[in-house]
């Protein structure tokens, strides 16, 4: 039930932090239906759905930035991924949400029924096989979060999302050196599994290093992206 992407060809280097959707096979049913879709606005930090709500929709992100997330029993948040424009939400085989949605900025949707992809998917063999594919990158999201959590230092974390970011702006055309965070401090915390003052620290320690400038809190600029893939990749033995 993460946030999924029906591009035929996916990043796998990008999985974890959501992928621009691609063409459906030249306008397929799919694209149709959601261009006529219900639109939904969201204030920043209002909620999509909580987790256990009952799965009617699937959603998918026109404007904004929507973060999903778990609440830990002792009441730490975990951000398991963040959704783009373009990006599905919702999709699932359950009855019910196993995690919750939230808008982090002013966000826009197009609201789908759950049932009626369904419907679409029986109908156009092209989309049910675009579902299969993003399924399939679901559980590689899945595999590196837990590798970028369980594996990777603080630094190594913090330059695999920013190289994520950066990948994603290639793919959709825009300055792959500029980064937008429209995410705050505490969610790259809690998607990362850090403490505030840790993300703090390591976004200054990679501005000393030369990997980085910060033009403000929200707009990063990549000075080294040759330095940051590596550090991302962990072949950085001197930045730990």
């Amino acid at each position: 039930m993460l946030a999924m992407t029906l591009s035929p060809e996916l990043d796998r280097n990008g999985a974890a932090f959501g992928l621009p959707i691609g063409d459906l096979a030249s306008e397929s049913l799919l694209d149709r239906r959601i261009k006529t879709a219900a639109p939904r606005l969201l204030q920043a930090r209002e909620h999509v759905f909580f987790d256990g709500d009952s799965k009617d929709h699937v959603y998918q992100v026109e404007k904004g930035t929507v973060c999903l997330y778990k609440t830990l029993p002792d009441g730490r948040r975990q951000i398991v991924d963040f959704a783009y424009p373009g990006d599905l939400i919702g999709l699932s085989t359950l009855k019910a949400h196993v995690f919750s949605a939230q808008a982090i900025v002013l966000t826009r949707l197009r609201c789908l029924p759950a049932a009626l992809l369904e419907e679409i998917a029986r109908k156009d063999p092209r989309v049910g096989v675009q579902l299969y594919r993003a399924l399939s990158d679901q559980l590689l999201s899945a595999h590196d979060l837990l590798l970028t959590v369980g594996q990777r230092n603080a630094t190594e974390r913090l330059a695999a999302l920013l190289m994520a970011l950066s990948r994603r702006n290639e793919r959709s055309g825009a300055d792959a050196a500029r980064i937008a965070l429209p995410m705050t401090r505490a969610d790259m915390a809690d998607f990362l599994s850090l403490t505030i003052e840790t993300v703090s620290r390591t976004f200054t320690k990679l501005r000393m290093a030369g990997f980085i400038d910060l033009a403000h809190s929200s707009l990063v600029v990549i000075r080294n992206r040759r330095a940051l893939e590596r550090l991302a990749a962990g072949e950085a033995d001197g930045m730990k």
